[in-house]
């Protein structure tokens, strides 16, 4: 009989290639494992001990745990996330320092208890696949289906930009999260609450008031923090966060991205294939980009709901065709009004300069910041192209414009199209 490394590798193979009998019979011989008394222990082991390796390779190709977890809830399910993290759990107790704490923080925060001491958990490694599966409810042989499937979908993805330094690399030991700001800053409660008004109240003139209020305190301080690092001798370069961008309408979802990040003085590049959008930019402006995307979204869907309520009767238009071209309009018209926001901001700030004899360095380092993120975009992201809005839907168009207008803001000013930098439409 194989060894279990062996089992391991002709199911993989198997499942990888286009004769599914062939696949199921390298299952069948996972479940029979190597004919030792201890045999399907030996499989569960070298099926997490591969998986583990594979998790280990991604960090230097610009992966991290929340990515992991993501990509694999959106192309499998939510048992083999679960299974990734128990994976990812594992493969932290055995990563060669320096680990940086960004890292340990987003195991944290999906629920990965981060050993502190280093101890050896060998022996409770020997039954996380058994764990997994029962409390995953599944039979032998689906858990080992899944295991092999997620083990594929962890050895198949692509390079991607690595954003910060990995675990074990140089750079690691010093490495910040990205918005230090995340907790504890008066300003960023401040936002939250209004963030938090606005997603809960029921009034659309009221929601995208108190999120313009939110962007102008923003605004604010990524100003101030401009300026403090300006003063200071650090060399940072800027930084980079990934925000989902799933279905359905992911392509509208990319464009909010986009539009919420041109308002911060970011960059953002949507990977449609892998179900996310890059934004870059400095900390502080992440920060606020994370924020303002995860409350607008909830606001754009609420308003879309409201706004298929109203249709006129009788209308032939296909619902996912109106929702997309609502969304859309939405997108861009708050990234108008945000942008509007900034903009008053930045001119009431270089307005105080001036008149503190500070008006020299306000401005040259508001550009000198931005020309910076550009060039991080051009390494990262040497070819990258751009992706043309359509509109399918007038109606649905002008009905995401009016939801995103009805606030008292006034921004003024006529739209122009918006182009989102992607891989280019395959239909």
């Amino acid at each position: 009989m194989p060894d279990a490394d062996e089992l391991v590798a002709n199911a993989l193979a198997a499942l990888r290639g286009t004769d599914v009998r062939q696949a199921e019979r390298q299952l069948d011989q996972l479940m029979v494992g190597t004919g030792a008394a201890d045999g399907t222990t030996a499989v569960d082991a070298a099926l997490l001990r591969r998986l583990v390796r594979g998790l280990g390779r991604l960090w230097p190709r610009g992966w991290q745990p929340v990515d992991v977890d993501r990509i694999t809830s959106r192309r499998l399910d939510a048992r083999a996330a679960r299974l990734v993290r128990d994976a990812m759990a594992v493969q932290r107790r055995e990563q060669a320092d320096p680990v940086p704490a960004w890292f340990d923080e987003q195991l944290r925060e999906l629920a990965i208890k981060v050993r502190a001491d280093g101890e050896n958990m060998l022996a409770d490694d020997e039954n996380v696949l058994a764990a997994w599966s029962a409390r995953a409810a599944l039979d032998r042989v689906d858990a080992l289906r899944m295991a092999v499937d997620v083990l594929a979908l962890v050895e198949s993805l692509p390079p991607i930009a690595v954003l910060r330094p990995p675990p074990g690399s140089t750079g690691a030991a010093t490495a910040r999260i990205s918005g230090t700001a995340r907790s504890g800053s008066p300003m960023l409660d401040r936002v939250r609450a209004l963030l938090a008004k606005a997603e809960s109240t029921t009034f659309p003139a009221e929601a995208e008031a108190l999120t313009g209020k939110a962007q102008e305190l923003i605004a604010r301080h990524s100003i101030d923090e401009a300026l403090l690092a300006a003063g200071s001798e650090r060399g940072d370069l800027p930084g980079g966060v990934r925000l989902s961008t799933d279905t359905p309408y992911a392509g509208a979802k990319a464009l909010l991205v986009q539009e919420v990040a041109a308002a911060n003085r970011c960059e953002a590049v949507w990977s449609d294939d892998l179900g996310f959008a890059t934004v870059l930019g400095w900390p502080a402006d992440l920060v606020a980009v994370e924020l303002l995307y995860t409350s607008l979204l909830v606001q754009a869907t609420a308003a879309m709901l409201r706004g298929r309520a109203v249709r006129r009767p009788g209308s032939g238009r296909r619902t996912k065709v109106w929702d997309e071209s609502f969304l859309n309009a939405f997108a861009l018209r708050i990234g108008e009004r945000l942008r509007a926001a900034t903009e008053a901001a930045t001119d009431a700030a270089d307005q105080a300069a001036a008149e503190t004899a500070g008006a020299e360095r306000l401005l040259p380092v508001l550009a000198a910041r931005g020309e910076a993120v550009r060039e991080r975009l051009d390494t990262l992201f040497p070819g990258v192209t751009r992706h043309r809005l359509s509109v399918r839907d007038a109606e649905g168009w002008s009905s995401g414009t009016s939801a995103a207008d009805r606030a008292s803001l006034d921004v003024g000013g006529g739209r122009k199209p918006r182009q989102v930098l992607g891989r280019p439409d395959r239909h």
